[in-house]
């Protein structure tokens, strides 16, 4: 299971759960395979301007920093539970837990003090 006060977010993988973390090896490694800086990727996921490439290179990531073995010929092969749509939402996560922590948008409800 996942603990999002580590950064963690769960992604199913032909079947199989997995955590994910950016841990600062995982962003160092993002930032070589995008050629730039993590925050220009956080600025194109809060403008909706995010690629598969972003998605994949954050997945992996991820992955890696949550102790996966593989690399991105195997992410490439491998099946994501939820599809695109699945893997966009957890890699947003992954940022959001990376940068601003678990309670980052969070809404209290009313009458909350």
């Amino acid at each position: 299971m996942a603990n999002p006060w580590r950064g963690e977010v769960e992604i199913t993988l032909d079947g199989e759960r997995r955590v994910m973390r950016l841990t600062l090896g995982a962003l160092a490694e993002l930032e070589e395979r995008l050629g730039g800086d993590v925050v220009a990727l956080v600025e194109r996921f809060e403008q909706g301007r995010v690629s598969a490439r972003d998605v994949a290179a954050l997945i992996l990531a991820g992955l890696r920093g949550g102790g996966w073995a593989g690399d991105a010929a195997a992410l490439a092969r491998a099946d994501i539970a939820g599809g695109f749509p699945a893997a966009a939402r957890a890699a947003a996560r992954l940022l959001v837990l990376a940068f601003a922590g678990p309670e980052a948008g969070r809404q209290d409800a009313p009458g909350d003090g």
